[in-house]
């Protein structure tokens, strides 16, 4: 065989497997801590919020032509002023913050409606305020929140009917509850020009099936009929997707006999992704509808680093029978298999594949990126791009990453399970204990941190793991330090290999460690980034980074 046909046929098959490979998508189609996905249709592109916690900027908006390909566009809370009343990302506890917007579009305007959840250390108490925001450009800015006064729950619901009428759908605990875990869902109107409720309240779902944690209310016309979908079950592996159906708005609804419509509490604990639910759905021009859904990834002890993500699965509609109420068109999720599938049939004939998820920043911008992330509200001097051109200089504080305090870490979302990053920094302090480095963070109470730190008896470098106290996991004495290291965390096989590289040098092991050791509850991801601390003491020290690259690397 000619040299020159094996070279045809070689580029006609990767030719071949490239076609094969554009014409499918891979779940999730947002990986990374975004849950409770949220999407509303504007002309030919797609919009979604996402939950965003004790994390600052808040409630994330990303956009979509294909429903496969997002693009982070902005954040619907990313003032301070928006965040220090009465919606507090300040002294936030962990897992309290922002949970499960609606995103919705009527009239050239978009509004998100969402609960602030707050702890009060000093009464013990938990509070949740129901506020709206709203913008003509979905990138922002957003308005200052309005809380919704008088209304009870999380998860509130937007929907502007036929006729004009704005209608809020929240959750509550039933005046007579069975149970202490039953749910129920609520409706009233809505002022239009005020977001405060009006005239009478309607009691409309308690659920379908054990009535734990009804809550996500959306609220859906289609078939002349209205929709209620709703989550129950509770946010782990019984996580479920019900529906009812009703001819008049406020009700009374009928539910689903064939309820849950999606679940994965039928599937072995062992399937490649659990606990899905919390859905949202889309209808696109063609007829077809889509819902977008969390779920959680089993990569490690049936958890995932990651937390919970946004998944995507088709939606037909099939008629059934109600033995009171006639003929309903029902919602039926994965029809084909009944499952959230890694591999699926692209939606839009645009040949593309997903999105190359390695993000690298070199820091030539004269504002940080979207994708970076803080622990609650930034205290001012965190960092600076202009101190340092090229650069991103992290400042020293006394503050460690602790509950309900605000530290120096910046940090991107980890996507998947196995990846490298790595970073080149500068670091010259005067101060003894000042440390800085690069941190892998789940929560106030567990996170990694890879660091140089100055003693009295010179420079050290030193992996410690924080949980509920600080421990030291390998120290090693740095010898002839210049200033300048280069850290590189990979993952891989559930084991973290964390290697540096002095001046001039070539990556050094350090350790290794197992990748359980920040594996929270999977309610929220884990974020990568800079991390800097003076441990207590009050100094002028910095960090200077050069640049940061992040490769994720897919396991199959």
């Amino acid at each position: 065989m000619s040299k020159t046909l094996l070279f045809l046929i070689k580029y006609m098959l990767l030719l071949y497997f490239g076609m094969m490979h554009a014409q499918t998508f891979t779940n999730p189609v947002l990986p990374g801590g975004y849950p409770d996905p949220s999407i509303c249709k504007v002309g030919d592109d797609f919009y979604m919020a996402n939950s965003s916690f004790e994390y600052f900027p808040g409630i994330p908006i990303h956009k979509s032509e294909d429903l496969v390909n997002w693009t982070l566009i902005g954040h619907g809370l990313e003032r301070e002023s928006q965040c220090n009343g009465a919606v507090n990302l300040v002294d936030v506890q962990p897992n309290g913050g922002i949970y499960a917007p609606t995103l919705r579009y009527h009239e050239g305007t978009f509004y998100i409606i969402t609960t602030a959840i707050y702890f009060d250390a000093k009464t013990k108490k938990h509070s949740g305020n129901n506020f709206i925001i709203t913008a003509t450009n979905p990138a922002g800015p957003w308005s200052d929140p309005v809380v919704v006064s008088g209304a009870p729950g999380i998860d509130p619901d937007l929907f502007f009917d036929d006729d004009g009428r704005l209608w809020y759908t929240g959750q509550n605990k039933p005046k007579d509850p069975e149970f202490i875990d039953q749910k129920e869902i609520w409706m009233q109107e809505l002022n239009l020009e005020t977001f405060q409720l009006m005239g009478e309240r309607y009691d409309l779902w308690r659920g379908a099936c054990d009535g734990v944690w009804t809550e996500g209310p959306h609220i859906y016309k289609n078939d002349d009929k209205y929709y209620l979908m709703i989550a129950e079950g509770g946010t782990s592996f019984n996580h479920a997707v019900m529906i009812a159906a009703s001819d008049n708005i406020t009700g009374p609804y009928v539910s689903n006999a064939r309820n849950p419509i999606f679940t994965s509490r039928q599937l072995s604990y062992e399937n490649w992704v659990h606990s899905t639910g919390h859905g949202d759905l889309v209808k696109l021009d063609d007829g077809r509808w889509y819902m977008f859904l969390l779920g959680v990834r089993g990569d490690l002890n049936r958890k995932s680093n990651m937390g919970r993500e946004t998944f995507l699965v088709p939606v037909s509609w099939e008629r059934d029978t109600h033995p009171r109420k006639g003929k309903i068109l029902w919602p039926v999720v994965a029809p084909k298999t009944g499952r959230i599938e890694r591999e699926n049939p692209i939606i839009f004939d645009t040949g593309k594949p997903r999105n190359d998820l390695t993000f690298y920043d070199d820091f030539n911008r004269s504002t940080l990126g979207l994708a970076w992330n803080f622990i609650r509200v930034p205290m001012p001097n965190t960092y600076s791009l202009d101190d340092n051109p090229g650069h991103l200089r992290i400042f020293t504080n006394p503050n460690i990453i602790s509950r309900r305090k605000r530290a120096h870490f910046i940090g991107i979302k980890q996507t998947e399970s196995d990846f490298i990053f790595s970073t080149k920094m500068t670091f010259n302090p005067s101060g003894n204990e000042s440390s800085a480095g690069i941190a892998i963070v789940q929560k106030d109470d567990n996170y990694l941190f890879f660091a140089v730190r100055k003693k009295a008896e010179g420079m050290v470098l030193e992996l410690s793991h924080k949980d509920k106290k600080i421990k030291i996991i390998k120290s090693q004495k740095l010898k002839n330090f210049k200033g300048q290291i280069r850290f590189k965390l990979e993952s891989e096989n559930d084991t973290y290999i964390f290697s540096y590289a002095t001046k001039g040098k070539r990556y050094k092991v350090l350790t290794t460690t197992t990748a359980d050791l920040v594996l929270f509850n999977g309610f929220t991801g884990a974020h990568i980034g800079p991390y800097a601390t003076s441990n207590g003491q009050e100094n002028g020290d910095f960090s200077d980074y050069d640049w940061i690259k992040y490769i994720p690397k897919p396991r199959k």
